[in-house]
This record gives structure tokens, C-alpha cells and sequence, in this order.
């Protein structure tokens, strides 16, 4: 009974299970056909698996089997897989397969197979009658699990799959809602619908919505790629020109350049240091040197590939914005550039993006080729250190006497940071040593931050006086003649040509200098050297220029080439404060060259006076104005006040000139390193506050000898490559005027007036320096004082001929004061050079004879203002000259300005002449063409003589007799004079006076004229 009941109910479930299959999937397929969404349909030919949403292609005509059956094996896989991995249902049809369709399997549907739809969720029940039947029938056997089909076993994830396609499609028909309720708000009218998208608020919010933070996304990351393809695509442009390089051997060479003077004799071989090494091995190197060169040239060195991608925006960006201009380039592009493109290192505009690239391209390759010790290694033997110094271990013993090895921090720090500039950080550039070690100390600090030294390391490695050690150049120059000379023109070579090019060597330098006068020069600073002692001084240099071409001839930086520390140093191309040199330059020149307004000539009236109101307003501390002498000398002449070298009328000549005006003439004729920001006070009118280069002082003397035609300066006259080419060559030209020749006339006639001069110099105005022997020269000294007191720190002495202008200095190197204000010193070497260098060097080659002077130009002309008779410019005009005249009264006897005590019958009135001070505003007179002083008045002191002719009638043969009686001074001379004719003469004396005249009768009147010895004269008459 058991078993019967059993076996039936196994038969049941087994009929049922059938039927419900069959039910099921007719079901499904009523379903999917009324929803036009299913994946399958029933047919006789195969078709393909559809999406949701997509109609079906036939209606269902046969009754459906379990899903299992209509897949073939690998369809099957595929679905099950797709399953498990929650693809929605539609995902099936991106199968692109076709479902085999196994007809023979397929039983006919069932009149009571019923598809139940609950809430999109598909449910299957299937009934049939004739399972049931069946069920009876077999209920004698075992009772089996029913079979699960694959819709029984899909049926929960068909629910989820179809779930989530509805609710996607919800939320897709929800935005399109959304977005046509958004036009709907819109105008109609297309253009303002337009301008209206563009709102700010609507932009704003669709660019930071989803699909407009996606956009710009896409966006980005399109120009990323074209960023890619473009530096890409440039790099293998540029690679093609890269293949002859041979990045394994970078080696670095050198040869001799020789310089040569104007005629071909030899003044230095240079061959560099042959017993430096160039090229040293790692080992050879101090580990500090390394981490130094890392630190202030590139702290990435040990992360990057060859070419730092950051560092490279970075510096764009800081060019872009204005930041100013960063280096982007590592380590290795710099050896790249040093070793092959070193001609085109001086590019960095937008043409030198090509070698910019190459760098790049070859710093990559050289990454991969050698360890990151061996391109620092390379670099470091490669890098310019200054001059020819192009590796560490030929810097290290040519600066500090060792080798790389054994280089200290501080040393390794200094070391480190002259590749950056290695032309003006050259330990031997003394301009540029503050900005040497302000590098190092930078450069320490960097080694601080990235842990190689402690900072108490730095701390002592900057209180380290490395330049201290820095041993003199002259090891590396023997047999070098006219050292300063010479290294002047190597420096300009190499501003001109690249260090790099230079360094290659081969090249033949002609140069300007005449080695005759050159050795005059030297031995001229010899003999001043020996006179040092004098005024406590140690340094001398002398700068010679040739008037007519502009060439330098002769130079000498220092006393002693050989002289530690500062024997090497160049001051014939230093700063200095030129002193009273400058006032024929700055202040008289400009005056001369007026042609608007008040004219001015030698002639003109500059009063010498207290002008400290004036010139110390605004000055806090103690201020005064004074010249050398210390006295005021009124009302005189600018040819006075400039020979005597006046310091008062020198400032009130810069003022009516105007300051920046001034400054002006001053750079065109040649002083271009003075107040080179065209500033200054009115104290700049005595050479104080601002600085010259004694070479260019010297060429702007030049100018005036030349009147006033400025050429520049030549160092130069041919260079040769060491294939014999022409790489440059020196051709004259007519110059440039910048001074009217009348006006740099009148400068230079003042300053060659010995007699001038001698109201303040007295009979040094006429001695050596001041007059070469021989020679026609016009001279200008000039003094300076310390900043903090008024002791005497330089002297100068300017000295120019029709051939050759010469400055020669004196004073300390380091700018201490000397002992006393005497220019001794540079007028013996001034006078010591000029002579030889003209009778010997100009004579013999037929450019000077003696005699020669600077010739008056045409224009020139003598008139007689204010009472006084000089030289004035053709365009001077008396009316526009500002100058007035005014009567006043003077004892006729002594020509001096009456007073109230002067006796009424010695008065006499005068015109005087006067001009208005442009500073003082005071009333600025002049003696008369007579004599008459207003500048002293009568003291009523002085009583005249007096003269009486005794004879009492003019008779045929009587001696003439007179009698004189002395005033306040003795009695001089008398003259007798008949008609108006001198007939007799002869030493006056007191009481009565017999003459050597015997009256013939026949005169008409006889005047007897008695002098005193003060210059006064009386008059006694007889006859009519």
C-alpha cells in the first residue's frame, strides 16, 4: 500500500513536472510576445536572442520546451556565465548567436499550461491532467526528483534582470522629461533660445553636472593625448638629427690660442694648465663636491629619468606668470648641452626650443647608457669653473693648490656653484665674489634640507674663509706679457664667442696693443711704485688709448702683476671715484656746448662763494662745500676755476647744465660707467658718489683730443680660426660727434694753460706731469676721500696729447685712504710715459712731431666780456649771455670801489659788468678792461703824490725842472712829454727834480707825469 501510494505519488510528480514544463514555457512564451521583450522565441527555424524592448520577429506557433533545450552547448555556457555575472537580460542579444532550435524535442502545448503574471514578475504554474493520468501509472517505481529545467533555474534572476531594465528605463524616460520640461522653458525664438542656453547659471550648473564633469573630462584627456602625440611626434623629428652623435665619447680637448700685439710679436701662448686633469674617475672626486653639484643644480638627479617633467612645467609656469625665468634642466641635459651644443647655450629664446629638445631626447638615451654615478662623474669633468677650468679637478688645483679628492665642504660648496655663471662667479672676478659666496651659502643650506651635511657642518663651512685660499692666477700665465691686457681680451672673446668655443682653442688673436708702449707703461708704473712709500699707497694703474682710432695701446692693472690677492685684479677696468677729473668731462663740456639761453665761453664769470644753503638742503649730518684750498675766490673766470680745479663753480656749472644732461655728454663722450642710472646729486660734480672705468675715463679724453668725435674703445684687430679663416677684423670709421669742436677746443686750450693753473698749484702747474717735456698735453687731476672722513683715498691724473690720451691712478686696493693729498705719485708716471711714448713710439712712426698740439677749430673767437679777454664759441651772444652793467665809483688813483672817506677829487665813475648767480642769485661783477676792482673798497688810506714844473714859462734853452712830493707810497718814476710825445724819463725822488729835457721854444705844452709804486699817477702841466 506504501509503495503503491508512493509510486503514484512519485508518477504524479513526475507527470506534474512535465506538464509544468511545458506549461512554463508556453507561459514564457505568451509572455515575452505580449510584453515585446523577450530573449526567445519558439519556432521552426532558428532565430536569434532578442533584447528587452526589441519585437519579436514571429509570433509563437509551437509549444516551448525547457530553455536547456533549445541551446546548444556553448550557448548554454555563455548564458549561465552572463547569468552569474548579473548581465541584465537585454545582454543576451549581444551574443550575436543564433539559437539552435531542436524541433524534434518540442512537445505540443498543453490545454491547461497557464502563464500567471504578478507585478512584472514572471510566475509559472503548469497543470495537466494527463500527468496525473501518468502519475497512477508508474507509482510502482522508486520515486525520482523532478527534473529542473533552466527556466526553474533562472527564474529568480529573470526577475532582478527584468526589475532593473525597468527601472532603468524609468530613470531614462524621468531625464528626458527633465530636459524637455528645461526647453519647454526656453524662448521659442531660436537666437534667444540660444543666448538663453548660454546663461551663466545654466552653463554653470550643466558643466558641473554629470555629463558636463564627464565632457570635460573627455576633454582633458583628448588634450593629454594630443600633448602625447605631439611631444612625441617632435622627439622623433628631432631624433633623425641625432644619429651621428656618439653619446660614449665625450671627451674634452683643448689647444693653444696665441695673442699677438699690433705688430705680430707674441704675448701669450695660451695652452691652459697641461698638468690638470681634465678627466678624473669618480673616485678622484670628493663625495661633498658631489652632493654639493646635486644639491644647487639639481635635487632631483637621483629620481629622474634624464629629463625632469616637473621641473620643466614648473619653470614654464614661473615664465608664463611672470615669476621670471627657472632653469628646467636636469644634470644630465647639461652635460648634454656643455659637450655638444654648447655654441647654442647662449639661445633661450623661443628659437632654441630645438636644442632644447635634443637634450632631451639625448639625456634619456644617456640614462639608459651609463649609472647615475657615471654622468655625475662626466658632469663633473665636463663642467666650466671659470677661464679655461672646464673639469673639477683642473678648478680645484688651480683655486686652492690640490686635487678633487681632497676638496673641503666649503671648497665644494664655492666649487659647485660656478658652472651656474662661471664667468662672472670666477673666484678671480672680484666684482662678483659677494655673489659667489652668497651662492655657496645657498648651496649649503640645500645640502642641509636634503640630509647630506648637518647644520653645524654649514654653519662652519661658511664661517670658512675660502677665498682667502684662492691662489693667484699668475702660476698659470708664465712668460704672459701685458697679463691685464691680455685676460680683457680673452674675457671678451669668450662673451663674444661662447666659453665653449674658445676653450676648442686654435685661435690667432692680433690684438691692439703696442708692446713698445706697453713696456713704457711699465716701466713709467715702476718708477711711481718706488714712490708709494710717500703716501702710504700700494697700487698704480695707467690706461692708454689712441686718440685716432680709439684702440687701447697700453695697459697696466697693477702695480705688480705677481702681487697676491689683488695683483691680478684689473683696475684700469674697475669702478673708481674719478675726483676732479671729471669736471672737464661732466660739468664744463655740457656748459660750452649751450647755444639756447645764456652762451658761455673761458671767459665767463662763475662766482666762487658759500653756496652750502644750496648744495647741503635735504643733507642731514655735516655738510660743506669747500675747494681744496679752502678759501672762496669771488667773481672769476671759468678758465681760472677750471684750470685751478674750483669746486664751487664746477657744481654751479652741472646745475645750469641739469643734472641728467650732463650725464648724457658724459656717456657719449666715453665715460659710459658714470651714474649709469642717470642720477645723481650736485655732488656728483666733483667726481664724488658715483664711478669710472679708468680705460673708459681715458677714452673720453679721447674724445676731446679728438674735439669731441666719440669712438669706442678697441681691444681687437683681427681673429683667426686654426684654419687660418677671418673671423672678425678691425675697420676705423669716422666716429660719432657728440661735442662741437669749439666746445671740447675751449676744454682742452683751458687745460693746457700753465699759467692758469698757478693761483692754486702755484710753479707745480709748470712741473713734470703737468708739462711733459717736449710735448704739448692738456692735464686734468682729480682727488677723492673716504667715506667717512676726509682723508685722501685716490689719486688720478689725466693727460692727452693730439695722439695719445693716458689715465693713471693711484691709491689702495682695497680702498683705504693714503696719507696726504699729493698727486706726485701720478704726475711722475703720467710724465714718465707720455714722453717716451711720443718721441719714441708716434715719432718714429711718423704720427707726432714735436710741436704738435689740439688745433683750433674754426669759430673760435676773442672778445673781451665782463672785463675780461678770452676765448668764446662762435655762437656766444653778450645780450643773451645774462651779462648787465652798472655805474660805480673808484679812487681814481687806485682803482678801487670809493667809500665814504674817499677824497671827492679822486672819484671817478666807472660801467661795470655783471651777471646774476644762478644759484646765489647774488650780483656776479667783473674788473674792467682798466683795472677798476669792485671787488675792494678805498680804506681812504692811501694819499697820492704830488708834481709841480718849476719853470714858470717855456724859454729857448732852460733845462725843465719839477718838484715831487710822495703820498702814502714812494715815489716811482717821472716821464716828460712834449706835444703829447715821451721825450725824457727817469727815477723820481723827493723835492726838486732836474730833467735831461733843454726847451727849445717851440713847444706848446710840456706834461710832467709822476708815479708812485703803487701804480698811481699824477699829471703837472705848462703851456696850454
Amino acid at each position: 500500500m506504501t509503495d503503491s501510494k508512493s509510486n503514484s505519488k512519485s508518477a504524479n510528480i513526475k507527470n506534474n513536472s512535465k506538464q509544468t514544463a511545458a506549461n512554463k514555457t508556453n507561459s514564457i512564451h505568451e509572455f515575452l510576445s505580449n510584453k515585446n521583450s523577450s530573449r526567445f522565441v519558439t519556432n521552426k527555424q532558428p532565430v536569434k536572442l532578442v533584447s528587452p524592448g526589441e519585437k519579436l520577429r514571429q509570433p509563437m506557433k509551437r509549444e516551448a520546451t525547457p530553455m536547456k533545450q533549445y541551446l546548444t552547448t556553448r550557448e548554454e555556457k555563455i548564458f549561465t556565465n552572463n547569468r552569474e555575472k548579473k548581465i541584465p537580460l537585454g545582454g543576451i542579444s549581444n551574443l550575436k548567436t543564433e539559437t539552435k532550435l531542436r524541433e524534434e524535442n518540442i512537445p505540443k502545448p498543453t490545454e491547461n499550461a497557464t502563464i500567471k503574471v504578478q507585478s512584472n514578475n514572471v510566475n509559472l504554474v503548469t497543470e495537466s491532467k494527463e500527468m496525473n493520468k501518468t502519475s497512477a501509472k508508474n507509482s510502482k517505481d522508486k520515486p525520482k526528483a523532478p527534473k529542473k529545467s533552466p527556466f526553474m533555474k533562472s527564474d529568480r534572476k529573470m526577475n532582478v534582470y527584468s526589475s532593473l531594465v525597468y527601472k532603468n528605463k524609468m530613470k531614462q524616460e524621468a531625464k528626458a522629461r527633465r530636459e524637455a520640461e528645461e526647453l519647454a522653458k526656453l524662448p521659442k525664438e531660436p537666437v534667444k533660445r540660444f543666448f538663453a542656453k548660454l546663461a551663466p547659471k545654466r552653463v554653470i550648473r550643466n558643466l558641473f553636472s554629470k555629463k558636463g564633469l564627464f565632457m570635460l573630462l573627455k576633454f582633458g584627456a583628448a588634450m593629454f593625448l594630443l600633448a602625447i602625440i605631439a611631444v612625441g611626434g617632435l622627439f622623433l623629428y628631432f631624433k633623425k638629427d641625432l644619429d651621428e652623435i656618439r653619446l660614449d665619447q665625450m671627451k674634452v680637448t683643448g689647444t693653444v690660442n696665441t695673442y699677438l700685439d699690433r705688430n705680430g710679436q707674441t704675448l701669450w701662448e695660451d695652452k691652459g694648465d697641461g698638468d690638470y686633469r681634465l678627466v678624473v674617475d669618480g673616485d678622484n672626486i670628493s663625495t661633498y663636491m658631489r652632493q654639493a653639484t646635486v644639491a644647487i643644480e639639481d635635487r632631483d638627479f637621483y629620481n629622474h629619468p634624464g629629463v625632469n617633467f616637473s621641473a620643466l612645467i614648473r619653470a614654464a609656469l614661473s615664465t608664463v606668470t611672470g615669476r621670471g625665468v627657472q632653469g628646467g634642466s636636469t644634470l644630465t641635459q647639461q652635460l648634454i648641452k656643455q659637450v655638444y651644443f654648447a655654441d647654442e647655450a647662449g639661445n633661450r629664446t623661443v628659437s632654441g626650443l630645438p636644442r632644447k629638445i635634443k637634450e632631451m631626447i639625448l639625456a634619456l638615451e644617456v640614462e639608459k647608457m651609463y649609472s647615475k654615478e657615471q654622468i655625475i662623474t662626466m658632469y663633473l669633468n665636463e663642467s666650466p669653473y671659470g677661464g679655461r677650468r672646464n673639469g673639477v679637478e683642473s678648478a680645484a688645483q688651480a683655486y686652492f693648490k690640490k686635487s678633487a679628492k681632497d676638496l673641503t665642504l666649503g671648497e665644494s660648496a664655492l666649487l659647485a656653484s660656478i658652472p651656474n655663471n662661471p664667468t662672472l662667479l670666477s673666484p678671480y672676478n672680484t666684482a662678483y665674489n659677494k655673489s659667489l659666496i652668497e651662492r655657496q651659502h645657498k648651496t649649503l643650506d640645500v645640502m642641509v634640507k636634503m640630509g647630506y651635511i648637518t647644520e653645524d657642518q654649514a654653519k662652519a663651512a661658511k664661517e670658512e674663509k675660502v677665498l682667502e685660499s684662492i691662489q693667484p692666477e699668475s702660476s698659470r700665465y708664465t712668460d704672459i706679457k701685458a697679463p691685464h691686457f691680455v685676460l680683457e681680451v680673452k674675457r671678451q672673446l669668450e662673451e663674444k664667442y661662447g666659453v665653449k668655443t674658445m676653450r676648442a682653442g686654435g685661435f690667432t688673436i692680433k690684438t691692439s696693443l703696442d708692446l713698445k708702449a706697453q713696456e713704457y707703461a711699465e716701466k713709467a708704473v715702476a718708477n711711481g711704485s718706488a714712490l708709494m712709500y710717500q703716501n702710504g699707497s700700494d697700487n698704480i694703474s695707467l690706461s692708454s688709448v689712441d686718440v685716432e682710432t680709439g684702440q687701447v695701446i697700453a695697459m697696466v692693472g697693477s702695480a705688480d702683476w705677481s702681487k697676491p690677492v689683488y695683483g691680478e685684479v684689473n683696475a684700469s677696468t674697475s669702478l673708481l671715484e674719478p675726483g676732479s677729473s671729471i669736471k672737464p668731462i661732466l660739468d664744463y663740456a655740457p656748459l660750452f656746448k649751450q647755444r639756447e639761453g645764456a652762451n658761455y665761453g673761458a671767459g665767463s664769470i662763475l662766482k666762487d662763494e658759500n653756496i652750502d644753503n644750496f648744495y647741503c638742503a635735504g643733507f642731514t649730518g655735516n655738510c660743506k662745500l669747500r675747494n681744496y684750498t679752502g678759501a672762496f675766490y669771488g667773481n672769476i673766470s671759468i678758465r681760472k676755476a677750471l684750470a685751478n680745479s674750483l669746486n664751487i663753480p664746477a657744481v654751479k656749472a652741472l646745475y645750469i647744465n641739469g643734472i641728467e644732461d650732463s650725464i648724457k655728454t658724459a656717456h657719449d663722450l666715453g665715460d659710459m660707467s658714470y651714474c649709469t642710472d642717470t642720477s645723481g646729486g650736485l655732488s656728483i660734480a666733483i667726481g664724488s658718489g658715483c664711478t669710472v672705468k679708468p680705460i673708459e675715463h681715458a677714452n673720453a679724453y679721447a674724445s676731446l683730443a679728438r674735439g669731441g668725435v666719440y669712438k669706442p674703445l678697441s681691444y681687437i684687430l683681427e681673429v683667426k680660426n686654426g684654419s687660418g679663416d677671418v673671423l672678425e677684423k678691425w675697420e676705423d670709421t669716422s666716429g660719432n660727434r657728440v661735442l662741437d669742436s669749439q666746445a671740447a677746443y675751449m676744454v682742452s686750450d683751458i687745460l693746457s694753460d700753465t699759467s692758469a693753473r698757478s693761483m692754486v698749484f702755484g710753479s707745480l702747474g709748470a712741473s713734470f706731469g703737468f708739462v711733459v717735456p717736449g710735448v704739448w698735453t692738456a692735464t686734468k687731476t682729480g682727488t677723492t676721500t673716504t667715506s667717512v672722513s676726509t682723508v685722501t683715498k685716490d689719486s688720478l691724473i689725466a693727460s692727452y696729447s693730439p695722439v695719445v690720451a693716458t689715465v693713471v691712478w693711484n691709491g689702495n686696493h682695497d680702498g683705504r685712504g693714503v696719507t696726504n693729498s699729493s698727486n706726485t705719485i701720478v704726475r711722475r708716471v703720467v710724465n714718465d710715459y707720455m714722453e717716451p711714448v711720443h718721441k719714441d713710439v708716434y715719432a718714429n712712426a711718423g704720427k707726432w712731431k714735436s710741436g704738435d698740439k689740439v688745433q683750433k677749430p674754426a669759430g673760435i673767437q676773442t672778445l673781451t666780456v665782463s672785463g675780461i679777454t678770452d676765448i668764446f664759441p662762435s655762437w656766444f651772444n653778450n645780450k643773451t649771455s645774462g651779462a648787465q652793467t652798472e655805474k660805480m665809483k673808484f679812487n681814481r688813483i687806485n682803482k678801487h670801489k670809493a667809500s665814504d672817506c674817499t677824497d671827492p677829487s679822486l672819484i671817478e665813475e666807472v660801467d661795470i659788468s655783471f651777471t646774476i648767480d644762478p644759484i646765489s642769485k647774488n650780483k656776479s661783477f667783473a674788473k674792467s678792461a682798466d683795472g677798476y676792482d669792485p671787488f675792494t673798497t678805498d680804506d681812504c688810506s692811501y694819499r697820492a703824490p704830488t708834481v709841480r714844473i718849476k719853470n714858470s714859462t717855456i724859454n729857448s734853452g732852460s733845462v725843465l725842472k719839477f718838484e715831487a712830493k710822495a703820498g702814502s707810497e714812494q715815489l716811482d718814476s717821472y716821464t716828460v712829454s712834449v706835444d703829447g710825445t715821451v721825450v725824457a724819463s727817469g727815477t723820481a725822488q723827493a723835492g726838486d727834480n732836474t730833467t735831461t729835457y733843454t726847451m727849445t721854444g717851440s713847444e706848446t705844452s710840456i706834461v710832467v707825469t709822476l708815479k708812485d709804486s703803487a701804480g698811481s699817477t699824477v699829471t703837472s702841466k705848462l703851456g696850454s
